[in-house]
């Protein structure tokens, strides 16, 4: 389970989490873990301009991670594919979980 490196813990109990997103794609989702960077890969159909790409990645990070769309914000890297998502009201354990099922296991993708 790698992937729990994009994953941290504020004091506030909020949860940060860093992505990588390809606007623009054909199909949209949880595409795999970028090791390298350290990020997980989000894949949107919308387009970066004028946030777009930005509503579109909060949409599919709470459809797949199963939340509510307010308990997310991009925090950092609005105008950048390298983004900083809070995550709020939300248990660490269970997204965790979550993110190894839609990585198959927490594999690189």
């Amino acid at each position: 389970m790698e992937f729990v490196a994009c994953l941290s813990q504020t004091l506030d109990e909020a949860l940060l989490l860093e992505v990588e997103v390809q606007p623009g794609a054909s199909r949209q989702g949880i595409v795999g873990f970028n090791s390298w960077r350290g990020r997980l890969m989000v894949a949107v159909r919308a387009e970066a301009k004028q946030g777009q790409a930005n509503r579109a990645l909060l949409h599919v990070l709470a459809e797949q991670c199963l939340l509510r769309p307010n308990q997310l914000s991009v925090t950092t890297g609005h105008s950048s594919r390298q983004k900083r998502v809070r995550i709020e009201g939300a248990s660490r354990e269970i997204l965790v979980e979550r993110l190894a099922q839609l990585l198959g296991g927490g594999h690189d993708g």
